[in-house]
């Protein structure tokens, strides 16, 4: 079987994208059992509930991900909810430890992807939006819309 290239998306955290203003994002490995891979290569996982946490032996660890049993395991079939690795430098992660520390830091999960063939977590440093920062994003992306759809009537218009 040849190699996979390229990335294919396999889950994305969009609440977490409306919930968070975004500051750094890393790309980092993701440590997985057989099945978990074959689940996730269906296409099957969730990040709504899941968050980041940092050990004292300075491990990273993604929690409360939901990627479903594999329907066609045997007896030795992953627990869905698990806590799993993630693989970054070391310098990564005690930068993401200090400024986690900071207030109003946290570290969120954005999405689930393979890249070439391994499965990789794009993580983020993000800090909370209150509720007048989400309906000032809101109406931001709402004008923006607005305006497209607008210059495209437009155009049309001119085309005839």
């Amino acid at each position: 079987m040849a190699k996979e290239q390229g990335t294919k998306l396999i889950v994305q955290n969009k609440k977490a994208r409306h919930d968070y203003a975004i500051e750094d994002k890393y790309e980092a490995g993701l440590v997985l059992t057989g099945t978990e891979v074959k689940s996730l290569r269906e296409g099957r996982a969730s990040l709504a509930e899941a968050f980041i946490s940092i050990d004292r032996r300075n491990e990273i660890w993604l929690e409360n991900a939901n990627i479903p049993e594999y329907l066609n395991g045997t007896w030795n079939n992953h627990a869905p909810k698990r806590k799993r690795k993630l693989l970054l430098h070391e310098r990564e992660i005690l930068k993401l430890a200090r400024q986690s520390e900071a207030k109003g830091y946290t570290i969120i999960p954005l999405s689930l992807y393979f890249k070439d063939g391994r499965v990789k977590a794009e993580i983020a440093l993000a800090r909370g939006k209150r509720e007048f920062d989400k309906r000032q994003a809101l109406r931001e992306e709402q004008d923006k819309r607005e305006a497209l759809r607008a210059m495209r009537y437009a155009n049309k218009r001119s085309a005839r």
